[in-house]
C-alpha cells in the first residue's frame, strides 16, 4: 500500500528468504523443542544444537519474520523503560537487571562476530535524550540511577553528545550501537540452518501438552514429542493455553525511513555522533540514521492488539503522527520526503522486565523484549539453552528467573493506558 507517498511494508529491512524450509509433516521425537523462531528461539536452538542436543525449532513463518527483523535496530546495554520507575517497581531486582542487560550487548556483538554476520554494525552508544528542560532533568536523574545500580551511562550537554540541535541533552548509554535487524536475523537464521538442529518454517504451533513421558507438541501436520520445550513465543504467548497467563502482552510497533539526505545536510543538524537517540517521553520517539543515508524513526504510539496480533501495517494517522514529531526534531529536514513505513508486533512484560522460568513441568519460556529485545533475546535464549542442557543457573539469567509462572494484571498496557501516555507526551511538549 502506498498513502501520500510512503510506501507500507512488511519489512524496511530484509524481504522473505528465498529458501524457506517446508513445514513439518509427520511424527518426530527429540530432546528439545524450541516454539517460535525470532532471536530468542534461534539463539536458543543454536545453543542447544552446538552443545550436541538433538532440538528441533518450529516457525509459524520464517526465521525472523517477526520483530526480530522489523524494528529499529539499536543495540542498547540499558533495561528497557524508565530507570526510576523500574527502581520503584523493583528495588531489588533491578540491579541484577542492569547487570543482564549490560552482558547482553557484549555478548551480541561476540555472536556477530562469530557468525561473521554482515549486519553494518556500527559501535556508536544510545542516548536516552531530553528535548525539554523537565525531560533533562529527568535524564540527569535516570543518569544516576543507572550509575548507582552499575550501569555504563553518562549524563552530558547535547552539544557534548553530539545530538542534534533541537536535544537539550541526555545520559550515553556507551555500550551497544545500531545495526540492520534483518540482516543480523538471517544471519542468525542461516547459522542455525546450517548446524544440527531441524527446522521447520511454516509451522504453527496449535498445543503443547505435557505429559508422563516429556511434552507433545501438535502441528497442522503432525507432531513432535521431546522431553522438553522451549516456548520463545513473545508476542504470541498468549495464543498457547500452557504458556502462564498474562506473560505478555502484545503492541504494535511503527517505524518510518526518510529518503537519502546529503552528508552536508544531515552533518547541519549537529547529528555528528551518529548515536541512536531514544527521547524521554512515557513512549519514547526513536531515531537513528543508516549507512544509506536514511534516518528511521518510530514508537511514540503503542497499538495494544484486538485478540490475537495478526498480520497488518501501519496506520497512516499513526505515520502522521510520528512525520510531526520527526519535523519537531528535525526542523530543517521538513522538506525530506518519507520512503516507506513498517511495524510489528512486540512483547511487553507485567514487570516491564525480561522474563524466564518453568511454565509447566519441562515447559520452559523467556522473553527478552519490551523493546529492548535486540540485544537481550539472543543472550536470554542461550542462557536458557545452557541451563537446559545442565548447567548451574547463570547469575544473569537468576536476575530474570520466576520462580512461578504468576503474573500480574498490567493495565498500563491497556488501550486507553497508551492513548493516555500519547495525550501527556504531547502536552509535555508544548511546555
Amino acid at each position: 500500500m502506498t498513502t501520500d507517498g510512503v510506501v507500507y511494508s512488511a519489512s524496511g529491512w530484509v524481504g522473505t528468504p528465498a529458501d524457506v524450509v517446508p513445514a513439518l509433516e509427520g511424527e518426530l521425537t527429540c530432546d528439545v523443542v524450541v516454539v517460535g523462531g525470532g532471536y530468542d528461539g534461534m539463539a536458543a536452538a543454536l545453543r542447544l544444537a552446538e552443545r550436541g542436543a538433538d532440538v528441533v525449532l518450529l516457525e509459524a513463518g520464517f526465521c525472523g519474520c517477526g520483530a526480530s527483523s522489523r524494528n529499529a535496530g539499536q543495540l542498547t546495554n540499558a533495561p528497557a523503560g524508565d530507570p526510576q520507575f523500574l527502581a520503584m517497581m523493583h528495588p531489588r531486582r533491578l540491579r541484577d537487571v542492569v547487570r543482564f542487560a549490560e552482558g547482553a550487548v557484549p555478548f551480541t556483538e561476540k555472536l556477530i562476530g562469530r557468525l561473521d554476520v554482515d549486519c553494518e554494525y556500527e559501535r556508536t552508544g544510545n542516548v536516552g535524550a531530553a528535548v525539554t528542560k523537565a525531560q533533562l532533568r529527568k535524564a540527569k536523574r535516570n543518569a544516576r540511577i543507572l550509575q548507582k545500580l552499575g550501569g555504563d551511562a553518562e549524563f552530558g550537554d547535547g552539544r557534548d553528545l553530539g545530538l542534534p540541535d533541537t536535544f537539550l541533552g541526555g545520559f550515553l548509554e556507551r555500550g551497544g550501537g545500531h545495526l540492520n535487524p534483518g540482516t543480523f536475523a538471517l544471519g542468525l537464521r542461516q547459522a542455525l540452518l546450517s548446524s544440527g538442529a531441524r527446522v521447520f518454517e511454516g509451522t504453527p504451533v496449535h498445543a503443547v501438552e505435557p505429559d508422563g513421558r516429556g511434552v507433545v507438541v501438535s502441528v497442522p501436520g503432525g507432531r513432535v514429542r521431546a522431553e522438553r520445550v522451549v516456548l520463545a513465543t513473545n508476542a504470541y504467548s498468549g495464543e498457547l493455553a500452557v504458556a502462564p497467563k498474562r506473560l505478555a502482552t502484545p503492541v504494535w510497533v511503527s517505524l518510518v525511513e526518510t529518503e537519502p539526505i546529503k552528508s552536508e545536510r544531515l552533518a547541519a543538524t549537529g547529528w555528528t555522533s551518529r548515536s541512536g537517540i531514544a527521547t524521554q517521553h512515557n513512549l519514547m520517539e526513536s531515531y537513528r540514521p543508516t549507512p544509506r543515508g536514511t534516518i528511521i524513526f518510530g514508537v511514540r504510539q503503542l497499538q495494544k492488539s484486538r485478540g490475537a496480533p495478526g498480520a497488518r501495517e501501519p496506520e497512516p494517522t499513526v505515520v502522521a503522527d510520528l512525520a510531526r514529531g520527526f519535523h519537531a526534531r528535525f526542523p530543517s529536514l521538513r522538506d525530506v520526503a518519507l520512503e516507506r513505513a513498517w511495524g510489528g508486533w512486540i512483547a511487553m512484560t507485567p514487570p516491564w522486565l525480561p522474563v524466564a522460568g518453568e511454565a509447566a513441568k519441562n515447559v520452559f519460556y523467556a522473553i527478552g523484549c519490551n523493546g529492548h529485545g535486540l540485544a537481550q533475546a539472543p543472550y536470554l535464549g542461550t542462557l536458557l539453552a545452557d541451563r537446559i542442557a545442565g548447567d548451574d543457573l547463570h547469575d544473569d539469567l537468576a536476575a530474570v528467573w520466576r520462580t512461578r509462572p504468576r503474573f500480574a494484571p498490567a493495565p498500563i498496557f491497556s488501550a486507553p493506558a497508551l492513548r493516555a501516555m500519547w495525550a501527556i507526551d504531547r502536552m509535555s511538549d508544548r511546555l
